[in-house]
Parts: C-alpha cells; structure tokens; sequence
C-alpha cells in the first residue's frame, strides 16, 4: 500500500530500446540488498484483478506502480539513508507525517490524498522522474527547485503514509508514466531480467538477483507473540532470559503454497526447539510463525544459543537467517 495519488497516476508504459539509455539508476537506499534489506514488491504488470511482476509471478500486488525497499522497523528506528538514485532537481516534497503503521479503516481515512505519506519527487533529463514514499519523520532534505546528485542522501525511511511496513516505495516515471526499472520494456513473451536492458547502473544490474521469498527477520520472546506486535518490533530489544519461556519466531514475505517456515534452537546442551510449520495452503505476501519450550528446573544453561529460521521449497533449504545470542 503505497503512493496512489500523491502527483501523478498513469498507466504501464513500455518503451523502446532507445529509450533505456536515457536514464540509469543507482540503488536508492544504504543498505546491504539481500543482507539489511530486501526487494518485497516490484511493480504489477496486469492491467486486470490480477498480479504480475516482471518475471510474471506474483511478487506484487494489483496497481502497485513501484518497487518497495524492505528494511526492519529496528533498522528504521536506527536509521536507514534513501539516496537520490540519478542526479536531478527537486519538485515536490513533504515531511511532518507521523511513523505509524496503517492498522485500522480509520487509519487508511486519515492519510486519504497523502498515501506517499513523507517523501519527494526528482525530475531528471529527458522527461524522467523519480519518486520516493514513507520517509521518517523530520528526515527529508533539501528544498523545491534545489539540485542533487545521485548518491545524495535525501530521508530516511519510515512509516509515514498509507504502509504497513518500514520501506522507500520507488516510483519511476516517463513522461507522467509508470515505468518498471527492472523490465522497462517488459513483455509477457520475455517475463525475465536482462541486466543490460533494465535502468539500473551496473553495479546494481549485476549483483541483483530475483528472489522474492525471504526472511524478513527473527527474534526471541518469553511468550507466543502475535504479528502485530513483531512489525512494531516490541521485541527488538528482548535479551534471553535464564528463568523464562525460550520462544524463537520468524517473519517471511511472499510464501508459495508448499513452503514451510522451519525454526530451530540449538542451546549449550544441545537441541531447544526444532519445530517446522505447516506447509502454506496458497500464496502468502507474509507469513509468520513461532515455537518455544518453558525453562527447565533451574533455568537455561550460560552460553551460546544459536537461532535458526529456514523457508523449505520442495524439501530444500530455500532461505536461511541465523543469529546467536550468548546468556551470561
């Protein structure tokens, strides 16, 4: 849930092979792609109810007109620079918006018109424009009709706006059209990404690889937690305690039916919680899951505990995230 009428609306609009060069692009966001953040949606491609990114699957969801840059709420709250991915000039911009997630219709009703929430707009040469969403709160920078640079660091991200989640929506614009920067002549026929043809500098063209589902994170708790209250990163700053319930969850994006959530602690002394969740019964944009075991008599053993989430395709370690914490 994104900009929808900040600026500008518009269709998909597919260009020529002459055109890619007028525009190349460098990550818009400091942080680690696949590492400290991740690509959750592209832009849809079906001009119907369905959904289709550039490789024809379903990374998406129906009229998103950009590409969403995924990072924790803890990493948020510590900051994340978006940087201007091309040099051009300011046009638009906005702060003052409050970080909050769009949780109730009451929510969605008071951003109505300002879905983009804290953000701005660049023109660049050759009727090109980039647009970026959700910025914290007091980040933006710069003023209208000032000039940056590519690289330039512009806000931070944030929850500002109609999201559910911390990320920099990129919008990128032709002419007052959506453009995709990974498949800017897409084709149903090619459903694929060919580095030299997609607006991206090359640095960015050549490490990128397409793999939607990922662990988003996981953490510890001394109780079930619900989803909510992991998006609000409540548990961020939980440390394992000796004397209480050891429960490990895990957050993952864009499941396929099959896939399974697999959540593992080996202690001191060995296993603590080995537990895999049930297969997905259909598509999932987000899965979550948990699973945890009461302290025994005399509370958990000092030393390390190693944290492991997996997402199983086909019986195969899809994804894997792994994290120790060390109780003294």
């Amino acid at each position: 849930m994104d900009l929808a009428r900040w600026f500008v609306g518009g269709v998909a609009l597919v260009l020529g092979q002459g055109a890619l060069a007028d525009l190349k692009l460098r990550q818009p966001i400091e942080c680690a792609l696949g590492e400290t953040c991740l690509i959750q949606q592209f832009m849809d491609h079906d001009s119907g109810d369905g959904v289709k990114d550039f490789r024809c699957d379903g990374a998406t969801y129906d009229g998103h007109k950009g590409t969403d840059f995924r990072v924790t709420v803890e990493d948020m709250r510590n900051g994340v620079n978006i940087l201007a991915a091309a040099d051009g000039v300011i046009m638009g911009m906005r702060d003052g918006m409050e970080d909050r997630r769009v949780k109730s219709e009451a929510d969605t009703k008071s951003v109505a018109g300002k879905e983009c929430g804290n953000g701005m707009v660049l023109r660049h040469a050759g009727g090109w424009e980039t647009q970026y969403c959700h910025m914290k709160k007091g980040s933006v920078i710069g003023q209208k009709g000032a000039e940056v640079k590519a690289g330039d660091v512009i806000g931070q991200v944030g929850l500002s706006g109609r999201t559910q989640f911390a990320h920099l929506h990129l919008s990128v614009r032709k002419d007052g059209a959506p453009v995709d920067p990974f498949a800017p002549s897409f084709s149903t026929e090619k459903c694929d990404y060919v580095a030299a043809q997609s607006l991206w500098e090359q640095a960015f063209a050549d490490a990128f690889t397409y793999q939607p589902t990922n662990i988003v994170t996981l953490g510890l708790a001394d109780t079930g937690p619900s989803l909510a209250s992991v998006m609000d990163g409540q548990w961020s700053d939980f440390t394992l305690k000796s004397n209480a319930p050891l429960v490990l969850f895990g957050l993952a994006v864009n499941g396929k039916a099959g896939d399974v959530l697999a959540l593992r602690v080996d202690g001191p002394n060995g296993i603590v919680v080995e537990n895999a969740r049930p297969p997905l019964a259909k598509r999932k944009a987000q899965w979550f899951g948990f699973s945890g075991k009461k302290q025994p008599q005399g509370g958990w053993p000092k030393g390390d505990y190693v944290l492991r989430v997996e997402i199983l395709r086909d019986g195969a370690v899809l994804q894997s995230s792994i994290r120790t914490v060390t109780l003294n």
